[in-house]
């Protein structure tokens, strides 16, 4: 399946179940605190902080072009990561919560992709009884559900304010992708258990002395790369050569008159000036261009 049908398939989804669908948001945001979009929800910050009233809706879908240069050294060397990536997003303001936010993300990834249910582990937040109650609710055993701490399934927004558990749907890639220490198992860092979708169950309000208060209207922010999810629709062994960034590899190889596939440091080259080709477009496409400062000075240095 072509990456068009999967983001396509998945905003018609979501507006079939009375989700606003919204054009992606310029990678230059209007929070100060950020130079770039970093993740899906960000446009909708305002929405979940209770700062825009009456809301516009209180569903939404995206398709939200990101930016992030945290791992930037990472690109080309691993299977997953980027500057510019694509992340797929269902948004509920104060409306659904986690029943409807998991029947959902299920449905569509088993039923409207087709994916293999036995492929798919769940992690849960630790303390988290009520998701692994709906996440056997809906069929998924026992034992393909998996609790991990706050570093793995507590999403905050800061350390104070909106946070909450979160949910991830993992798919198993194979032993192939395995880091092969006897300790591998849904939750490693290893490529074997991809996560696809995070689901951020939004139900606290954090004070300074760490204290949690149940928020009154909860929120759901779910976010799915939709590199990762080409790879795992196509059958690629990385990101990196799905149709979204495989046809600029193939491009510059033969520009350069070499092959891709045949030395893991010219590969690792290849995919580097595909990611990066990617965000340089995007960012000069939402106004940023080459400076010494800030955004510009980003794009410049990418």
């Amino acid at each position: 399946m072509k990456s068009n049908q999967i983001r396509s398939k998945f905003l018609t989804f979501f507006k079939e179940r009375g989700h606003t669908v919204k054009e992606s948001f310029p990678l230059v945001g209007q929070d100060p605190t950020i130079l770039f979009i970093i993740a899906g929800m960000v446009p909708f910050k305002p929405y979940f902080l209770g700062e825009v009233n009456p809301l516009p809706f209180v569903r939404a879908a995206t398709s939200q072009r990101c930016l992030r240069t945290n791992d930037i050294d990472n690109v080309g060397r691993t299977a997953r990561h980027h500057t510019f990536f694509e992340m797929l997003g269902n948004f509920s303001f104060g409306d659904y919560f986690k029943e409807e936010a998991i029947l959902w993300a299920w449905e569509f990834l088993t039923s409207e992709l087709s994916l293999p249910e036995k492929k798919m582990f769940i992690s849960v937040f630790k303390e988290d009884d009520e998701a692994e109650k709906i996440w056997k609710k809906i069929g998924v055993s026992s034992s393909k559900i998996v609790r991990l701490g706050e570093k793995d399934n507590f999403w905050k927004m800061g350390e104070t304010g909106p946070c909450g558990p979160c949910s991830e749907i993992l798919y198993d890639q194979g032993e192939e992708f395995s880091c092969q220490k006897p300790t591998c198992a849904p939750g490693c860092d290893c490529d074997r258990y991809l996560e696809l979708w995070n689901l951020v169950f939004t139900q606290f309000d954090r004070d300074k002395e760490g204290n949690l208060t149940p928020l009154p209207k909860k929120n759901i922010d779910t976010g799915m790369g939709l590199e990762r999810l080409a790879a795992v629709m196509q059958g690629a062994p990385n990101n990196f050569e799905t149709d979204l960034l495989f046809p600029i590899i193939e491009h510059t190889a033969s520009l350069a008159k070499v092959k891709y596939g045949q030395d893991k440091a010219r590969d690792t080259s290849l995919k580097i000036i595909a990611d990066h080709l990617r965000a340089i477009t995007f960012l000069i496409f939402d106004g940023v261009l080459p400076s010494n400062e800030g955004r510009g000075y980003v794009l410049r240095s990418i």
